[in-house]
């Protein structure tokens, strides 16, 4: 879902611009305000009302509004992975564009297309993720642990065995006949 086209406004429009906009369409569909319609108005203005106030809240966050700007451009399936739903990972999901999806908030993004690109910025939020970020820290202390343990090991027999070979030599004769 193109928020922009939902708002009615272009590409460049200005936060002033959004929340006018926003105001306007949400004064229009407000679901109180159809609250003694029939129920397929009722149900037809409480959607775009949610269209609606998703948004604007993209749309009035920097953060979101650079992310949305994004996907949307180097999207050519109008913002749609091959399984139908919304690929921003946020907001509501909405599989054939006319139903909202069940579920609300958070969901994964898909990826489009199969490449070594694709595959590098999976592996780069993951990365970048909180968990990611906690699972890297995790592994290189373990790394870091077995490489200071193995390094120590010939270290602590050359101090305990001064003059003496050391272990691997050992165990090489005692191997050899």
């Amino acid at each position: 879902m193109d928020h922009y086209k939902v708002l009615g406004l272009t590409r460049n429009a200005t936060k002033d611009e959004i929340k006018e906009a926003f105001r306007k369409l949400a004064m229009q569909f407000h679901p109180d305000k159809h609250s003694h319609s029939p129920n397929s108005v009722m149900d037809g203005a409480t959607l775009r009302f949610k269209q609606v106030s998703e948004a604007y809240e993209v749309l009035m966050n920097d953060r979101k509004r650079a992310y949305f700007n994004l996907r949307y451009s180097n999207n050519n399936n109008n913002g749609r992975t091959a399984s139908g739903f919304n690929s921003y990972g946020y907001g509501y999901g909405y599989n054939s564009g006319s139903k909202p999806n069940s579920s609300y908030g958070f969901y994964s993004r898909g990826v489009n297309g199969d490449g070594l690109v694709s595959k590098l910025e999976i592996a780069f939020r993951f990365l970048t993720t909180r968990s990611g970020l906690l699972n890297l820290a995790f592994a290189g202390a373990l790394l870091g642990g077995t490489f200071i343990i193995d390094t120590s090991g010939d270290t602590l027999w050359k101090m305990l065995n001064p003059g003496e070979e050391n272990s691997d030599s050992l165990v090489e004769e005692l191997r050899s006949p």
